[in-house]
């Protein structure tokens, strides 16, 4: 299965985009991690007074949630500067994601932004650069030592490819409880492959006490198919299924379909960084979002959680099955997920994890 041209979100702004439907999930995530953001960068600019602060956002993708980090990072720094009278910092900022990516709707945005920002922190601000840089983060994507202060957030838990060697897997769409112990462990090895280049490029390109801060879709404990991660992407399968049952989909082509995701435990998460050894681990929290908003009706939280799914997703499916059956796919997605809610408590958990560069 080639995922690579279905890998990036929903772009454009229309009502299934990524830009509408990217706040259940990724802007509550993003609201809740603040204040370990906070802290990171206010230790990094307290403890080296950069002239030239470079900042990276990884898997930045599209929409409000884009630059809300940005500008979060860049009114921490203006205060610190304010009370230290000190000059506003040169700020570089790097949004990076697959080349996929709507950088377009990003790139029209920015002189709003950047006017938004100036009001903001009543300064001029007059030195802040923007750089869309298009390439996976399993790679090196920057130069060395060039780097202050990195955040990814929902994005690594993506990984690079879909795992090889689990052709058996019939039905699913990741793992679930039926899943032979082979497709279970040719997951977790792609993410270990993944997750440790990422480690080790990020390594190369972050100057010595630099930061970064990762939010990961992940799970608590160590089963590989807890409902808390699994749950969302079983019951689009059997969305999927139940149209294969109908005729209105090939069977093979849904036991073809696999989604290129990894939903980590803290303990996976944390042997890759402490086996790589360039990072010290500052903090690590856990955090849920729970999927049924007690200010809706499950039929409204119910089609919110399917709009947030068939952003992330659509591309990839419509590059497996095409356009003509996305729009039933997601109708009765949504209908299989207001079902799930009536009947328990729906969430996600996600786990932020925040690391400072060793010295060499």
């Amino acid at each position: 299965m080639e995922v690579a041209q279905g890998m990036h979100m929903k772009g454009g702004d229309g009502e299934e985009s990524y830009a509408n439907n990217s706040i259940i999930f990724q802007g509550n995530v993003i609201s809740s991690t603040k204040l370990i953001r906070e802290e990171a960068i206010t230790s990094l600019y307290s403890s080296t007074l950069p002239r030239s602060l470079a900042i990276a956002d990884l898997g930045c993708s599209c929409g409000p949630n884009t630059l809300s980090v940005v500008s979060e990072v860049i009114h921490v720094v203006e205060n610190l500067c304010k009370k230290l009278n000190h000059s506003s910092p040169e700020y570089k900022i790097y949004l990076n994601d697959l080349a996929g990516n709507d950088f377009n709707s990003v790139f029209r945005s920015l002189d709003s932004f950047k006017e938004k920002l100036r009001d903001e922190t009543k300064t001029e601000i007059d030195r802040c650069y923007f750089f869309g840089v298009p390439g996976s983060f399993y790679g090196r994507v920057f130069p060395d030592r060039s780097l202050h202060f990195v955040h990814s957030s929902y994005s690594v838990h993506w990984l690079s490819k879909v795992p090889e060697g689990i052709e058996n897997s019939k039905g699913a769409i990741y793992i679930n409880e039926t899943s032979p112990s082979n497709v279970i462990k040719a997951y977790y090895e792609q993410f270990e492959r993944d997750f440790s280049v990422f480690i080790k490029c990020r390594a190369e390109e972050i100057v010595e006490g630099g930061r970064m801060v990762l939010s990961i879709l992940g799970r608590r404990g160590d089963d590989p198919f807890s409902k808390e991660s699994c749950d969302l992407l079983d019951l689009l399968a059997t969305a999927l299924n139940h149209m294969v049952l109908k005729g209105l989909i090939e069977e093979d082509k849904v036991n073809t379909f696999n989604i290129p995701n990894y939903y980590p435990s803290r303990s996976e998460v944390k042997s890759s960084i402490l086996e790589e050894g360039s990072f010290a681990i500052n903090h690590v929290e856990f955090s849920e979002v729970d999927l049924n908003n007690s200010g809706e009706s499950l039929h409204d939280s119910g089609y919110n959680v399917a709009q947030t799914i068939r952003a992330v997703f659509e591309p990839l499916m419509v590059s497996h099955f095409g356009e003509a059956i996305i729009d039933d796919v997601f109708q009765r997605y949504h209908e299989i997920v207001v079902d799930q809610m009536s009947r328990e408590k729906m969430q996600t958990v996600y786990f932020t994890i925040s690391l400072t560069r060793k010295a060499q």
